[in-house]
């Protein structure tokens, strides 16, 4: 009688065991496609036989053993660093990608059009120096070399502004993700949480998340949580504590700015309020730093750089208007003893921001056509040897009449060159980055993904394990009832 009721217990714990396993792999089915779930493996544990009874025949079977996770860490990891990279390329190409169309290099339009059509105003005043349409040709076109530099300045403040914009947005993710990292480490405290694969999943999810956004270390624990530090070096969540980020765009003080009225550079502080902008050189916001910190910053300036926008725009009104400032407007009259009337500056902008010039600039206050002086003193004195020797500067002779070694124009076509260089490494990277993701998600889908044959495989079997437990206690029941039967009617 003992050996038929050990083995109805024996059958019992089966049936618990098998109907746990059924439940694993349902709830394998139903989370198939739940970001960062993973597939879950229910074990069994056997129960050893018992040989005590003499009989030399125990109960034996199986119980439910611990559910087992089949998460890989190291598949994790590698999906993580590939979205912190993807991230990088896809913000910076976001970022200066619209800027691009702003550059034009066919020397119709914009400031490189704006130059020719200046150049040319040169040469028709040198045909006729005392024309007054040839003089007004060329303060007209003037005016319109200053509305190209002005609105090439504003359309890269617009971009970093813009990017300002965005990094506060990621700054916002960033703690709103952190904010449910930390719940999850919560939750992950509980006896419920230990035990619950959804709140691994949601974990994990947020992590993938973050990590496209900024770079993350994540030091797992042993109750299950995860210790998650910005780049390894300032911690974001350490157990059941957030420390948040901030953004914030300000002049570098230190060490002192060589430009301080220049546009302020985009900053990231921790917790306590110190500057951790260097330690963020990957993810979204990464690129954003690099795409506003070092590529617009090449372009409009800095604490520390001019900016190759403010430099061609000095050096065209400087060389302009120390050519027309060494010429006359007129000669010295002897006969009244008037002297010679000296040439005015065509353009001015403000010398107290030399980051800000492309902004500034502008021609001269009250500047009239009568005002430009063609005649260059020499010896020899030439009626119009001014307007020829700015008509040259499309293609300078002297170094003084170049900038850095260049042309105006060859300047301007280096700067935009350095725009699309910038541009068409990120698109390339992008893409580059985005395989090496897509192969990092399909490796952790292979190790720990959940395989909707082999689950639907799974449930099959251990259905027919129940339904076989199941039948096998009712005919032990059976057999224990027909027994009692037997010994009823022998007594």
């Amino acid at each position: 009688m003992s050996d038929l009721t050990a083995a109805l217990n024996s059958m019992s714990g089966a049936i618990t065991a098998f109907e746990t396993a059924l439940n694993v792999s349902q709830n394998n089915i139903a989370n198939a496609q739940t970001p960062g779930y993973v597939e879950q493996t229910a074990t069994f544990e056997p129960l050893p036989v018992d040989y005590s009874t003499g009989s030399g025949v125990g109960a034996g079977g199986v119980i439910s053993g611990p559910v087992v996770s089949s998460r890989d860490v190291y598949a994790e990891n590698a999906v993580q660093q590939a979205q912190t990279s993807l991230g990088n390329w896809t913000q910076q190409l976001s970022t200066l990608q619209d800027l691009q169309s702003s550059f034009p290099i066919d020397g119709t339009t914009g400031i490189p059009g704006a130059l020719n059509t200046l150049y040319s105003a040169f040469s028709s005043w040198a045909a006729s120096p005392n024309d007054s349409n040839a003089q007004q040709g060329v303060i007209t076109s003037a005016q319109g070399l200053v509305q190209a530099f002005q609105q090439q300045a504003g359309a890269v403040s617009t971009a970093a502004q813009s990017a300002d914009n965005d990094l506060t947005n990621l700054v916002s993710q960033v703690n709103t993700l952190t904010g449910k990292i930390q719940q999850d480490n919560i939750t992950l405290g509980t006896a419920e949480g230990v035990s619950d694969p959804s709140v691994q999943a949601d974990l994990y999810n947020n992590l993938e998340q973050l990590s496209a956004i900024v770079p993350i270390t994540t030091i797992p624990q042993s109750d299950g949580t995860q210790e998650v530090l910005l780049n390894g070096q300032t911690a974001l969540v350490v157990g059941q504590t957030q420390y948040k980020i901030s953004a914030n765009v300000a002049v570098p003080q230190n060490p002192p700015p060589t430009y301080p009225s220049a546009a302020p550079s985009a900053q990231i502080l921790d917790s306590d309020g110190n500057d951790i902008t260097s330690q963020i050189t990957s993810g979204q916001i990464g690129g954003l730093l690099q795409a506003v910190n070092v590529t617009l910053a090449q372009i409009q300036g800095s604490a520390s750089q001019q900016g190759s926008l403010n430099q061609l725009a000095q050096s065209v009104a400087d060389t302009v208007n120390s050519i027309l400032t060494s010429g006359n407007i007129s000669d010295a009259n002897p006969a009244t003893g008037a002297p010679a009337a000296p040439g005015v500056p065509l353009f001015s902008y403000d010398p107290t921001n030399p980051a800000g010039v492309a902004a500034s600039l502008s021609v001269s206050p009250g500047m009239t056509p009568d005002q430009l002086a063609a005649i260059d003193p020499g010896p020899p004195e030439v009626d119009n040897g001014i307007p020829l020797a700015l008509a040259n500067l499309a293609t300078p002779q002297t170094a003084a009449d170049e900038i850095n070694g260049m042309s105006y124009n060859q300047f301007y076509g280096t700067m935009a060159g350095q725009l699309g260089t910038a541009i068409s490494n990120a698109q390339s990277n992008q893409q580059s980055s985005q395989d090496t993701l897509t192969q990092a998600q399909t490796l952790r889908q292979q190790n720990s993904g959940v395989d909707l044959n082999q689950e639907a495989i799974k449930v099959l079997q251990f259905q027919q394990s129940y339904d076989a437990a199941s039948k096998m206690v009712t005919v032990l029941d059976q057999v224990t009832q027909d027994f009692l039967d037997a010994i009823q009617l022998v007594q």
